[in-house]
């Protein structure tokens, strides 16, 4: 594949990729977030697959720093969704007191 044509690649993925973003109302890009970082985990598969590919210590070196973001984003991902969803459980609600005495403020 020529330079050109991964430049071209590169141009049309970020215009897509924006267009799509800024279709999305506010209150969504936070699930759409977290769901690409853990879709991130590609490339971590990518970068273990190719670092048994690759020869000379300047490769791995990428590789491994690859591994290593891919693997921050990938648990980050998860945490931030995990947070989230914390966000839409039920808090529970205070009981009413069984003593016989009425409840502050209803008299």
């Amino acid at each position: 594949m020529s330079l050109v044509t991964e430049i071209a690649i590169l141009v049309l993925a970020a215009f897509v990729g924006f267009a799509v973003i800024s279709k999305i109302p506010n209150t969504l890009h936070t699930p759409l977030m977290s769901g690409t970082n853990a879709i991130h985990g590609i490339v971590l598969l990518g970068g273990l697959i190719a670092i048994s590919e690759v020869s000379g210590w300047f490769n791995d070196l990428i590789l491994v720093i690859a591994i290593a973001f891919g693997t921050i984003n990938v648990v980050g991902g998860f945490l931030v969704t995990d947070r989230m969803l914390e966000m839409f459980k039920k808090r529970p609600t205070p009981q009413a007191q069984d003593d016989g005495a009425e409840p502050e403020g209803e008299s």
